[in-house]
């Protein structure tokens, strides 16, 4: 299979409280750059999405931003982008996000990490489409996450077969070669209005 050209990374507008995080932001930014990919991301210049924009920017690889008028400032958007969209709601952001995008990868984040992460596992449940999504679970942060997921197959809410809708890698350098591993998308590029 051809490596997806754009990959579009969730992540914290923080860096969270050890550099592990911002090490796995920089690896995979600098992965990213290398694998000649472009990176999709929610424009903002803080926290991992501002170290994992810098990478690939310093690796000399493409990035294009999406970020709402009314975030500009709190986030700081990053200039420099090959692309900066500055939409009007989260919604159109989301949505651009997943229209610029041929895969999916998650590092550490919070409550908007994981609005985007369901989102996007959601659509590809219902068939919507059929994108790669990688999880990236740096030094077990996802743990908890997973156990829930269990928990939900277990009391019949999640259909086992549906856990394969989410691949999860250890190390940011795990995404690209995961991401190579995936079948070929069959669905359309674009999630179906309701």
């Amino acid at each position: 299979m051809i490596a997806p050209q754009s990959l579009c990374v969730y992540c914290g507008s923080s860096t969270g409280n050890r550099s592990i995080y911002r090490d796995a932001a920089e690896t995979l930014g600098r992965a990213i750059a290398e694998a000649g990919m472009r990176l999709v991301f929610g424009g903002g210049g803080v926290g991992l999405m501002g170290v994992l924009c810098d990478s690939v920017l310093r690796h000399g690889g493409q990035v294009t931003g999406i970020i709402p008028g009314f975030l500009r400032e709190r986030e700081a958007h990053r200039g420099g982008l090959d692309e900066l969209y500055i939409v009007e709601s989260m919604h159109e952001r989301k949505q651009m996000m997943f229209e610029q995008s041929d895969a999916f990868a998650i590092l550490p984040g919070g409550f908007g990490t994981l609005d985007e992460l369901f989102e996007m596992v959601t659509w590809r449940q219902l068939d919507l489409h059929d994108k790669p999504i990688v999880l990236v679970n740096i030094d077990g942060y996802w743990d908890p996450l997973l156990a829930l997921v269990g928990r939900q197959v277990a009391e019949g809410f999640v259909r086992p077969r549906h856990l394969d809708l989410l691949r999860v890698v250890d190390r940011a350098e795990d995404v690209i070669p995961a991401l190579r591993e995936e079948p070929p998308a069959a669905l359309p590029a674009q999630p179906r209005r309701v």
